[in-house]
């Protein structure tokens, strides 16, 4: 699948916590302001279904739209991709970067510790 620029992104969050609808709906939980145009949230819209990630129903010349893939697919593919580029595919490299950048708390690492115990 296509990787979704930031806005596109955005747009299916809001997809995903409602599950459907239509465009003025999505403007209506966008909490910026002031709220975007009309035809620019429908044009992202129109780039998601091209792309894959929404599908739709049709009533007349008015669309409802709904995710067609999960949050939690885009999420592995996601994370997938930003492991194998800023990574290199090393789980160490990773773990490292957690520790000294995000500052785990001990219980943090003693999870850590857990799961990894639980998965040997």
């Amino acid at each position: 699948m296509e990787e979704l620029t930031k806005a596109e992104e955005r747009i299916m969050q809001i997809f995903w916590k409602l599950q459907k609808a239509f465009v003025k709906d999505v403007i209506e939980e966008i909490d910026e302001e002031p709220k975007p145009p009309y035809n620019t949230i429908s044009s992202i819209v129109r780039i998601l279904e091209k792309k894959g990630y929404l599908s739709y129903k049709a009533y007349g010349k008015t669309y409802e739209y709904f995710p067609a893939i999960d949050k939690d697919t885009y999420g592995k593919q996601s994370f997938k991709k930003f492991f194998a580029n800023y990574f290199d595919n090393s789980a160490s490299s990773l773990l490292s970067f957690m520790v000294k950048e995000e500052q785990l708390s001990e219980s943090d690492l003693e999870e850590i510790k857990k799961i990894i115990n639980q998965n040997s």
